[in-house]
């Protein structure tokens, strides 16, 4: 059962300018995630990892849309965050959790984040209410996102390994 209505995963180009770089990156590994979970049952995307860890798929969507709410929506677009979920329960509480809900949630989150991150001129600058040469730039977050979606798409290829076998990118 697919969660996105496409997966176009495009490498990032060799040759770029920064900004195009690292939003090409980020886009890449939200792509990733979303290719982790393509094609899996609600239960498969619900399933915990080796004990005592309570990481699945699942509990990844949901933090990864907390993690767009927070660095996009709060600190960059200075907007009163809103989070979804309590504290961790992005990851453990999956159990009876809307699998479609967490999906369109994800997807609204990037979809938000890409339109706050194209009112942002430079790369040197922050978010609002923040105070330039203190706060965090829109370089800052792009790689803070980038490396985040990196470090989860590594636990991810070996949830989707252990569901069904999968393997790669």
């Amino acid at each position: 059962m697919s969660r996105m209505p496409t997966i176009d995963r495009t490498e990032a180009p060799l040759g770029a300018d920064e900004r195009t770089m690292l939003v090409a990156w980020l886009e890449y590994h939200r792509a990733t995630l979303a290719l982790k979970c393509d094609g899996l049952t609600d239960d498969q995307l619900r399933t915990r990892s080796v004990a005592p860890s309570t990481l699945s798929l699942l509990g990844l969507v949901r933090h990864m849309a907390e993690v767009e709410l927070n660095w996009f929506r709060f600190w960059l677009g200075g907007q009163e965050p809103r989070p979804r979920y309590e504290d961790e329960t992005d990851f453990d509480a999956v159990d009876t959790a809307d699998v479609a809900e967490a999906f369109e949630y994800w997807r609204s989150e990037c979809d938000h984040a890409r339109d706050v991150l194209a009112t942002f001129d430079s790369l040197d600058a922050v978010g609002a209410n923040q105070s330039p040469g203190s706060g965090f730039s829109v370089r800052w977050v792009l790689v803070h996102m980038i490396e985040e979606y990196a470090r989860h798409n590594g636990h991810a290829d070996l949830l989707r390994e252990a569901i069904d076998g999968a393997k790669g990118s």
